[in-house]
């Protein structure tokens, strides 16, 4: 099936010119209720808002003090291309050392960034880029469509991080005329302090909308649960199995294991945000490809940062050392081999794809148009919807089911 673009270079449906900056603009995670059109009333009272804490850098506020702009070696600064090349050079000089100096130069290896820092500047990119709402969005959608007639919910998150995504799912959910029993979310996270500090505000906020919610955390990588028993499935509760991939940090563990788990689980939905990166090392199984094809993508993403923003963005830098760097470090230096592809390995265990056409896809254009960003596209194709920029193909958003039984 031939793909059909949706919209494309999103402007806003008002006049750009009388609307502030991205970064000034407080634009909330429910942003389902918004397109609806549902807009509070000066009588009403206020909507419950969802605050993850503010550990974001305090560069993020400001331009970049000058001790860092003195450092290009560790802080690559100017146009968008030139941050790029200076960022795989980095990548590739630890490559090199870690492959043939390791023994010699161990005390040169960088230490991994703390999980509260990486996602502080992950809500800072999500103030900055439609990529995370898109995804959040999108996968909220899907996942609202599959519970109707369900009033018993557990959701899967293989990487709940600070539980950004559910509140906007809690407000429709909310929404419906028919309420729901429970709704329980199982996060998966590397730091049992972040997974404590989640669960407590999404019960607050799931509270403040009246809906009877647990949390369970669970410390580790759904790789590594050997039975399916202990995510605590309950007879008559519809399950939904969720994760948003990036290069940040190995979430899932291996890979087969955790194929056979959510197997296993019969989930009513799986809901998958991937990048447009190969598993491996590129199409031809060497490093080149590999690395050819991370420039061309992290060239789009550094560009479309610098789209809006500076060079001497606080935010912008944030994103740039801690998100993006570390991605393009992990691809770069890593030597990972025949990692599956997710699309292609659900397919084979008896999952079918969901399409995303028809009404997921529309409310994703008016997201994007109501957003003041300029640049990005959106592509249906095949039932799965891609957010790209400039035509590059970033984000593919999917949606799976499991085949009844015979």
């Amino acid at each position: 099936m031939a793909a059909k673009r949706v919209h494309g270079d999103y402007p806003s449906s008002t006049d750009l010119s009388t609307v502030k900056r991205h970064k000034d603009l407080d634009f909330p995670e429910d942003t389902t209720t918004a397109l609806r059109g549902r807009r509070r009333r000066r009588d009403q009272p206020p909507q419950p808002s969802y605050n993850a804490p503010n550990t974001s850098p305090r560069t993020t506020s400001a331009k970049l003090p000058s001790s860092c702009r003195k450092s290009p070696r560790h802080a690559p600064f100017g146009s968008s291309p030139e941050r790029v090349v200076a960022y795989f050079a980095q990548a590739l000089q630890a490559r090199v050392i870690s492959t043939y100096l390791s023994g010699a130069c161990s005390h040169l290896s960088e230490s991994p960034i703390p999980s509260q820092k990486i996602f502080a500047a992950l809500q800072t990119f999500n103030s900055l880029s439609p990529l995370i709402k898109f995804s959040h969005f999108t996968a909220n959608q899907a996942i609202f469509q599959a519970l109707d007639g369900e009033d018993s919910v557990h959701i899967i998150d293989l990487d709940v991080m600070q539980g950004l995504q559910w509140p906007g799912l809690f407000h429709i959910l909310a929404s419906r005329p028919r309420k729901l029993r429970s709704i329980r979310i199982t996060g998966f996270g590397p730091s049992s302090d972040v997974l404590a500090s989640t669960g407590r505000r999404l019960a607050d906020f799931a509270a403040s909308l009246s809906l009877p919610f647990e949390f369970r955390p669970i410390v580790g990588k759904i790789g590594n649960v050997t039975d399916p028993s202990r995510l605590g499935r309950r007879p008559g509760e519809a399950v939904v199995v969720h994760w948003m991939q990036h290069r940040l940090y190995d979430v899932t563990g291996n890979g087969i294991d955790a194929l056979e788990i959510v197997r296993r689980l019969r989930p009513n939905l799986i809901t998958m945000v991937e990048q447009e990166l190969s598993y491996d090392d590129g199409g031809g199984g060497c490093f080149l490809g590999r690395f050819v094809e991370a420039l061309h993508y992290y060239s789009a993403l550094f560009d479309a940062l610098g789209d809006g923003l500076g060079e001497e963005s606080g935010e912008r830098f944030t994103v740039e050392q801690i998100v993006l760097a570390t991605e393009i470090r992990n691809i770069v230096g890593g030597k990972r081999r025949g990692v599956m592809r997710w699309k292609e390995e659900l397919s084979r265990v008896g999952f079918r794809p969901v399409s995303l056409r028809g009404n997921p896809a529309t409310q994703a254009g008016l997201l994007l148009g109501m957003l003041p960003w300029n640049g990005y596209t959106l592509v249906e194709e095949n039932g799965t919807l891609r957010l790209g920029w400039k035509d590059l193909s970033l984000l593919t958003a999917s949606a799976w089911q499991s085949q009844p039984s015979d």
